[in-house]
């Protein structure tokens, strides 16, 4: 009965997150992928140190698989993408959610942990074993296709909390920047997130300076790839209004998301207001929500059946006139930690990718920005 129970429950709430908006004939996937850019785990070795440390990585997915993309990993994963096409013969593709920095851990070091400095990601490439072309890499998915970064923040930390920490001498967070890393999120801390959380706050004075970091990633984003984004995700859905109206000074129209917003509160106990969206609603600023209402993180437990349940609610999205929007990290391509995470989610990647264009033969492959016109903006 229990399970019964469950199993209604499910189908009610994949139904109820497709009922609202604006609706399309279309058949559109569109995969949205997040943490493009960021550091993670710098390599097996640091994740062995850390192990025999005890400090328990394998007991977070992102610490156990999640790295910078190498050459092999974006290679493995454009070989996949590039392999399937849809019925305008477009292959499928990934809208990669980027962050344009991360800390530049030897300036901050040298300042006594009293400055904090960042660097393009496009640098911190360069500093990894089998990266030196994966920038390279980056151009040539875009060329064909196959990848189209979006912008999803300067970097994927919260600065303020980050420095307060160093310069308190917090022992994790000191233990984690001797590694390179933002943070060991395997361990408790007071940031849910292991600091991951850019656009949080705690008070005025960081709700200010979380500011000035989204306008400067913004124009980043700008110099590195050549545009301005036209969608934006927060780290961890984490945003509030006043980055809202920033973004859209930046040209940004598309808000990426899942049904819940998480809005910072400031009071002692750091409290979250929580507003919910519907795909293609419209805030104060003409921009539109996108809600992803599909989800492949095979990373994130090997025993669910992903391929399965991404083809029901695909299905779906589709009764209901809505795209189809995979939320899907990362981490699920990353083979530089453990390949077998990479090889086995590819697998099944393919069979997600080849099912769906044997099953809806008129599907259209999309990226956010994509979408932006054949379903927000009404022009077809």
């Amino acid at each position: 009965m229990a399970s019964l129970l469950h199993n209604i429950k499910k189908g009610i709430s994949q139904n109820l997150i497709n009922v609202q908006g604006p609706k399309t004939k279309k058949k559109i996937v569109v995969f949205e992928s997040d943490d493009w850019g960021s550091i993670r785990m710098p390599s097996k070795s640091v994740y062995r140190e850390l192990q025999e440390s005890n400090y328990s990585p394998e007991k977070d997915p992102y610490l156990k698989y999640d790295s910078l993309a190498s050459e092999e990993d974006l290679s493995a994963l454009f070989d996949v993408l590039s392999s399937i096409k849809d019925k305008e013969n477009k292959p499928a593709c990934i809208t990669a959610n980027a962050v344009v920095a991360n800390p530049d851990f030897e300036k901050i070091q040298q300042s006594d942990f009293q400055t904090y400095y960042f660097e393009p990601f496009t640098t911190t490439l360069q500093k990894y074993s089998n990266h030196t072309n994966s920038f390279n890499l980056w151009l040539q998915g875009m060329n064909e296709g196959l990848f189209k970064p979006q912008y999803h923040g300067r970097e994927h930390l919260n600065v303020f909390q980050w420095m307060k920490g160093l310069k308190e001498n917090d022992p994790l967070l000191k233990t984690a920047f001797s590694k390179h890393m933002l943070s060991i999120s395997s361990m408790e801390s007071h940031m849910t997130y292991g600091y991951m959380e850019g656009l949080d706050f705690f008070s005025e004075e960081e709700k200010s300076h979380r500011m000035a970091i989204l306008k400067e990633g913004a124009d980043l984003f700008n110099k590195i790839f050549g545009y301005s984004s036209l969608s934006f995700i927060a780290n961890c859905y984490i945003w509030d209004d006043m980055a809202e109206e920033l973004l859209a000074k930046e040209g940004v129209k598309i808000i990426q998301g899942i049904a819940k917003q998480k809005i910072p509160k400031i009071d002692p106990h750091h409290h979250f207001q929580y507003v919910r969206h519907f795909m293609g609603q419209q805030n104060a600023y003409n921009q539109h929500y996108l809600i992803r209402n599909v989800f492949f993180e095979p990373s994130m437990d090997q025993y669910f059946p992903w391929v399965e349940n991404c083809l029901e609610r695909i299905n779906t999205a589709f009764r209901w006139g809505k795209p189809a929007i995979i939320g899907s990290h990362r981490l699920n391509y990353i083979g530089s930690i453990e390949e077998k995470n990479r090889t086995n989610n590819l697998e099944l990647l393919h069979k997600l990718l080849s099912t769906i264009v044997k099953r809806w033969p008129d599907v259209e492959f999309q990226t956010t920005d994509q979408l932006y016109n054949t379903y927000l903006n009404k022009k077809s």
